[in-house]
């Protein structure tokens, strides 16, 4: 990982924008939050706020993903992380009320869904394809690394500034990104689509739909992530109603999942490249899944640690493999499309996870909660490898 970003400048220049683009969007997060309860003190004004910032953009990803298959990505990408430093300032200058603040939140949201799908279809263009493995790993760890500094950060700079001094903050971060971003190279699209945008659109959704593997890809992930997106609640109830323990180890086991995402990323920065993309991604399926049915069984806090752990090395597998299919199988034309498409499908998947798992947990608990998403989980991944062993689906590049 360290010689492909040594040796390759325009990833580096990709992975530290990002870095420091996501450190800001998590430290806002936590400060927005904290700001919104300590002026509205309710949980269901903070819950609207994370339900603009995460659900709402899903909504608009067939076109948000369109964006960056009809223009240069790097004119996109910049253009995006100047846009969200100008609607950052707004905030910060104004502190709006809340009503106000949920629109130019949601907004700097959906900017922030026309980023993504550029970023991840931008780089097959900067590594060669035996590369893309690595390349996705070099990503992901540092986006996830910054998700963890980010709310760590906010918690430090929080005792000596104010709200709106650690919003300006996030506002420059998004800034520096985009005069980082003025180094990669122009990402021209290899042929424009030349319709109308329903038609566009249409397109992007029959690349995935149409491409079996693609959907397998799809319909593999987003089920997975239905089934498993309860388990943050679903921790904080079992370490405090079942072990009974401190408000401490429950911040801890949450952690858990981060520290293994991130040293997953580690031992794939080292074997990426010698590993089928297909069974590196039935493999994350199996162990994230697998880790929330056996956290259902854990005696202690201990064990949950352990065990959860062991599950965030799945999600870096999920992550650098459907990357990498993704980059690989879809048109060159059409990855900003079913990138956005691809990640729409998961925010609306995170939200019915939400919504099914909670009702679960409210009728059986945290213990048996975990064993039913984590064994439905598992048998979605079943469903995957007998998938993609049927014939006539193509796992061969689409270039």
């Amino acid at each position: 990982m360290l010689t492909l970003l040594k040796e390759n400048g325009p990833l580096r220049v990709l992975s530290t924008a990002r870095v420091v683009s996501v450190v800001g969007d998590a430290l806002s997060l936590v400060t927005l939050m904290l700001h919104v309860q300590s002026v509205a003190g309710k949980a269901i004004a903070v819950a609207a706020l994370l339900l603009v910032g995460d659900f709402a953009p899903s909504l608009l990803s067939p076109v948000t993903g369109l964006i960056s298959d009809r223009f240069d990505r790097r004119t996109v990408m910049i253009a995006c992380e100047v846009a969200q430093c100008a609607l950052l300032a707004v905030i910060a200058f104004t502190l709006p009320p809340l009503p106000v603040l949920l629109v130019l939140v949601g907004v700097r949201a959906m900017i922030g869904q026309i980023f993504i799908p550029a970023s991840r279809a931008a780089v097959p263009s900067l590594v060669a394809e035996k590369d893309l493995p690595q390349a996705n790993t070099v990503l992901g760890f540092g986006s996830n690394s910054a998700d963890v500094v980010g709310p760590l950060l906010a918690a430090g700079l929080l005792q000596f500034m104010s709200t709106r001094g650690v919003l300006l903050v996030d506002a420059v971060s998004f800034g520096v990104s985009a005069l980082l971003l003025l180094r990669l190279p122009k990402l021209i699209v290899p042929a424009e689509p030349g319709g109308s945008v329903f038609a566009d659109v249409k397109e992007g959704l029959g690349a995935i739909w149409h491409a079996r593997a693609l959907r397998i890809v799809f319909l593999g992930f987003c089920g997975v992530v239905a089934c498993t997106a309860i388990d943050d609640v679903a921790i904080i109830q079992l370490s405090k109603e079942t072990f009974h323990a401190s408000d401490s180890a429950a911040g801890v086991l949450l952690a858990s999942v981060g520290i293994g995402l991130l040293a997953g990323f580690a031992l794939l920065a080292r074997g990426a490249t010698r590993i089928g993309m297909v069974a590196l991604l039935v493999t994350g399926f199996v162990v994230s899944s697998a880790g929330n049915l056996l956290t259902g069984f854990a005696w202690g806090v201990a064990a949950a640690f352990a065990v959860q752990t062991v599950r965030g090395l799945g999600i870096a597998a999920m992550d650098v493999a459907h990357s990498t299919l993704i980059q690989r199988l879809a048109p060159a034309d059409r990855v900003g499309r079913v990138f956005g498409n691809f990640y729409g499908g998961i925010g609306v998947a995170a939200a019915i996870g939400y919504v099914g798992g909670g009702l679960l947990l409210d009728a059986v608990g945290p213990e048996l909660t975990f064993v039913l998403t984590g064994g439905a989980g598992v048998l979605v991944a079943l469903w995957v490898v007998a998938a993609s062993r049927a014939r006539g689906v193509e796992w061969e590049s689409a270039s």
